[in-house]
């Protein structure tokens, strides 16, 4: 069956509601704007959007200020109590305050979701670095410790879905954009049992990170890291000690989760 914006049934959509988001992502990447500005970056009449952005305002996802739009903390709202509500966020998060606490770094909790990476909860400990990464940031999962952490213990057919769906996009000279490449490393971090994100993403950061397993079902579903600055975090003893920090904290999590 064809619909009525040219999907068959299996992946039929609506077009005016996609519409409605692609209004929103432009207006998160440009914060506060006017309607002819947004209009003329959408390409799009200012009378449509006008229109979106009335609407989604009525409902509560857009504010208005002196004519200019901006996202409202609704999304907050919805983040945050579908977050709350997940069990392993529960389980994790006093073991991620913990991990920031004893290390004095910065601490993360992240899933996989579509393929990337969700930063779902993170700790600042009382030495860290401020870490500008927002709580909900999607980032590839081959740029960060986390991502990897996961991908290395995938499937082979899901890791090389995720690789042809997203790709393996550069985010500087670190980062790996080679399959082959990235298939050798995901081998050395299932042997040794933790990941090292070594400026992949970000210059001067080093961040160490090991996998959660859903002990019931021998499935990874999370990972735990901590971040630091790399002529910090670089010395042998001091990474060592990160390494045994980590892959105690994502073993405590998986206990308790198991028995959660």
């Amino acid at each position: 069956m064809i619909n009525n914006t040219g999907g068959t049934e299996a992946n039929k959509t609506l077009g005016s509601v996609e519409k409605a988001f692609t209004v929103l992502e432009q207006l998160r990447q440009m914060r506060k704007t006017g309607v002819s500005d947004l209009a003329k970056q959408l390409d799009l009449p200012k009378s449509t959007v006008h229109i979106y952005l009335q609407t989604l305002q009525s409902e509560g996802f857009v504010v208005q200020d002196d004519g200019e739009y901006a996202l409202s903390y609704r999304f907050l709202e919805y983040g945050g109590d579908f977050r709350n509500e997940s069990r392993l966020y529960q389980v994790a998060k006093p073991e991620v305050d913990k991990l920031a606490s004893e290390t004095g770094e910065v601490a993360n909790l992240g899933i996989e979701e579509n393929g990337l990476r969700v930063l779902l909860y993170k700790s600042d400990g009382p030495e860290a670095i401020h870490d500008n990464a927002p709580i909900g940031e999607y980032a590839h999962m081959h740029w960060t410790a986390l991502g990897k952490a996961m991908l290395a213990h995938y499937p082979t057919s899901r890791v090389e879905s995720i690789i042809e769906t997203h790709g393996l996009p550069r985010a500087n000279e670190h980062t790996i954009t080679d399959a082959d490449e990235l298939v050798t490393e995901l081998e050395h971090i299932r042997e040794r049992g933790y990941s090292v994100e070594d400026q992949d993403r970000r210059q001067g950061v080093l961040t160490i990170g090991a996998p959660i397993t859903d002990r019931s079902a021998d499935t990874v579903i999370s990972a735990v890291s901590v971040s630091g600055p790399k002529s910090h975090l670089e010395d042998q003893e001091r990474f060592e000690e990160l390494v045994s920090a980590v892959k105690k904290t994502a073993n405590v999590i998986e206990l308790r989760y198991s028995h959660y």
